[in-house]
């Protein structure tokens, strides 16, 4: 199996974080108030102002006449993408919300773009121990769950010219064999789960979303603490997962 991905850095600095998080909500949710992303930060009004502002200084966002904070100069091009990406992560997020109530984990929704995926939705657990909002977050799709169900749909032919040398694809690409063997699995079972893969301590489990026109439009998922995953869970997860994917598939044919 691969090292792991992404390992959070030892000495994380918050207010950086912050800042980024904010101007991922920005690009893929547009304008929101000082309220709004203090509440989504979980951090004070005041301090969420002054991340905002910081924004505005370097142009990665701009204050509207109604007080909220929209997409600057250096993201403008997010301004005019409201997306199939974007409406299906709108979908998407109450149906998060409702799937981290039943289950007690982060639940997130993921695109594929090539040979990497984005989170363009996630929902944190509210439990003290739990997996942090990846969303915004782009990781090597052979690496994460989602991505590993994304891939396991594509004909033969176009996986190896994803990996093939010489591809625009990440530097760490995979063993091709590895990867034929776990997407096979991934095809058998109709649900991937990820232990360490992408992140150390991390497990997810995650289906494929489908458009009205039958395409696989997202991975959808649920991720935990290594330390809290129990195998016996794994059956009730992913028929959790299934009935969520379906009614999110309905509110998009609707």
């Amino acid at each position: 199996m691969d090292k792991p991905f992404k390992v959070p850095p030892p000495y994380a600095i918050a207010s950086v974080d912050n800042a980024l998080r904010i101007a991922t909500m920005l690009q893929l949710e547009g304008p929101l108030t000082v309220t709004e992303v203090a509440r989504r930060l979980g951090v004070a009004n005041s301090t969420a102002h002054r991340l905002l502002a910081m924004l505005v200084y370097r142009d990665f966002a701009v204050r509207d006449e109604g007080r909220a904070y929209r997409v600057g100069p250096v993201l403008e091009l997010a301004a005019h993408s409201q997306s199939a990406a974007a409406r299906l992560r709108a979908a998407a997020l109450p149906h998060l919300h409702r799937l981290v109530e039943l289950v007690g984990e982060s639940a997130n929704l993921t695109v594929r773009t090539g040979a990497t995926v984005r989170f363009i939705a996630s929902v944190e657990s509210r439990q003290v121990l739990r997996v942090g909002s990846r969303e915004g977050m782009v990781f090597p799709a052979h690496r994460t769950t989602a991505g590993l169900l994304l891939l396991a749909e594509l004909p033969p032919d176009r996986l190896d010219a994803l990996y093939a040398a010489g591809a625009d694809r990440p530097d760490d690409g995979p063993d091709l064999d590895a990867l034929r063997a776990d997407l096979a699995r991934v095809r058998r079972n109709g649900f991937a789960v990820n232990q360490g893969r992408s992140e150390r301590g991390v497990v997810a489990i995650g289906v494929r979303v489908h458009t009205p026109d039958g395409e696989v439009a997202a991975g959808l998922s649920v991720s935990m603490p290594s330390a809290r995953y129990e195998k016996e869970r794994l059956p009730s997860l992913v028929a959790t997962l299934r009935a969520t994917a379906e009614a999110l598939e309905r509110d998009l044919a609707g």
